[in-house]
């Protein structure tokens, strides 16, 4: 228990922090994994520390015991790097965030042309509820220590304004709010603007109860950059020809034929996409 208090591991940015073994617990709990096995994984860990260990080594010890009893729980263990393996171009995670808000009750459309009082616009998700729209902005990070700062919210705040000028002029359903989505995280100046200025922000943890990781695991929307069965040839073949959720490759699972991925392993890969789904 002593260990567990004390013990100060490396993060990616070379920052020395404290380790938390309740998170690891958590994010543990959040794959489905019983009791038994978090606990066998949370003592081996423990048992392994020493001193400059990275956060990323104890990861892949974690995620390795995982997907040694059990696929599906090292593919929910993953999420947060198979958000990142949804680049480098970036529109694969607008397509996520689209799916996301459909699933959230939204209409949404990708890529939209928008004129705003000023200039046209090209706007990431424009996304319909209620009578009511929504401007969302993504901002995708393929390095993990790339923070949004307080330029971001800045920025997308005055194109909202300028596209709200024209577009409440011109039509009845209202363009009620602007939306930045990141992967990563924001700066604690970038979140003070957001609320002063009226803009939703949504990151990997924030806002706590409707981030993107709990928004994620509570729709059942993994993508299917979590998989542990494909390949990332197999991922990147899927993520260009429009495949994002795990739940689109079950409906269109002929995809895996184009690959040429065998029956058996078809079955298992669709097998552990709908646990995921669940």
């Amino acid at each position: 228990m002593e260990k567990e208090k004390s013990f100060k591991v490396l993060k990616r940015s070379g920052e020395e922090v404290g380790f938390s073994f309740d998170k690891l617990r958590a994010s543990l709990r959040h794959t489905g994994a019983e009791h038994e096995l978090i606990s066998t994984i949370v003592d081996t860990v423990s048992d392994e520390l020493y001193a400059g260990i990275t956060t990323e080594e104890i990861y892949n010890r974690a995620y390795a015991m995982l997907k040694k009893n059990r696929s599906v729980y090292a593919s929910k263990y993953k999420l947060k790097k198979a958000i990142y393996e949804l680049g480098p171009t970036g529109f694969p995670f607008e397509k996520f965030i689209g799916n996301i808000l459909k699933y959230s009750g939204y209409e949404c459309t990708i890529g939209a042309i928008v004129e705003g009082a000023c200039v046209d616009h090209e706007v990431d998700v424009l996304a319909y509820k209620n009578n009511s729209v929504y401007m969302v902005e993504c901002k995708f990070h393929s390095d993990p220590s790339n923070k949004c700062d307080v330029k971001i919210p800045l920025y997308i705040n005055s194109r909202y304004k300028d596209i709200q000028r024209k577009w409440n002029s011109n039509n009845t359903k209202r363009l009620k709010e602007g939306w930045v989505v990141t992967n990563t995280r924001f700066t604690k100046d970038a979140i003070q603007y957001g609320e002063c200025a009226g803009l939703y922000l949504m990151s990997w943890d924030y806002p706590a109860a409707n981030s993107l990781k709990e928004r994620i695991n509570r729709l059942g929307l993994h993508p299917v950059t979590c998989s542990t069965l494909l390949s990332r040839r197999e991922k990147d073949f899927l993520l260009e020809h429009g495949i994002v959720l795990c739940r689109d490759l079950i409906t269109q699972e002929f995809m895996l034929d184009h690959m040429g991925v065998s029956d058996e392993r078809k079955d298992r890969i669709i097998s552990d996409m709908k646990q995921l789904c669940n």
